[in-house]
């Protein structure tokens, strides 16, 4: 029950910060969200809110990679960047365009903790080190499914860095739009570029 009302937390923290970004997102929100018991804050989170956020990017980064990953190795290079932008959009659809990417949120948001909280600095850099984390291994990920099929190392690591920056960016654009329409036209580049480079190679 513990470890269900601590994961419960996280991910509602997750879910708030792709809404409403990183310093609109407050524990006493995160407890409403999740109708969890306020108490429930220093016992799973004795750090406070830069503990649950810090969780909360990690989490936001499994629940992208994980299923990435599966895509990639089931699906290939081609199906697993539909599988990964179907993510996107059905997340947008599903929410009304309110929420986007977590991670971004860390990314683009300055910290500012609770009251009381010491040292937002800190804070800071240690979150903008795990986004930059989830953000490497979502990389990774592609970069590793490009080099299966046969890519060169430099230029799988540079269309594995423009897929993610791609995805990224237009989801941020979309919530702008209230549409998937860009999400929709990036897709179809990516398609052709990757294609493109996949056709060049000898495996």
């Amino acid at each position: 029950m513990t470890a269900t009302t601590r994961d419960k937390m996280i991910a509602g923290a997750a879910d708030l910060m792709s809404r409403r970004g990183v310093n609109a997102t407050s524990m006493r929100d995160v407890v409403r969200h999740t109708a969890t018991p306020r108490g429930s804050i220093s016992h799973h989170f004795p750090d406070g809110k830069p503990q649950l956020i810090a969780e909360a990017v990690t989490f936001a980064g499994r629940q992208v990679s994980i299923p990435l990953e599966k895509a990639m190795n089931e699906r290939g290079v081609i199906g697993g960047l539909r599988a990964f932008v179907a993510s996107w959009r059905r997340q947008l659809a599903t929410t009304g365009f309110e929420a986007g990417c977590p991670v971004l949120a860390v990314a683009v948001d300055r910290y500012v903790g609770e009251p009381g909280d010491k040292d937002d600095a800190a804070a800071q850099q240690h979150l903008l080190d795990l986004a930059d984390d989830v953000f490497a291994d979502w990389r990774q990920i592609m970069r590793t499914a490009l080099l299966r099929e046969g890519l060169a190392a430099g230029r799988a690591e540079r269309l594995a860095t423009l897929v993610v920056a791609s995805i990224e960016g237009t989801v941020a654009m979309c919530r702008a739009s209230r549409s998937a329409d860009a999400l929709d036209q990036v897709q179809e580049e990516l398609e052709t570029v990757l294609s493109a480079a996949l056709a060049h190679t000898t495996k």
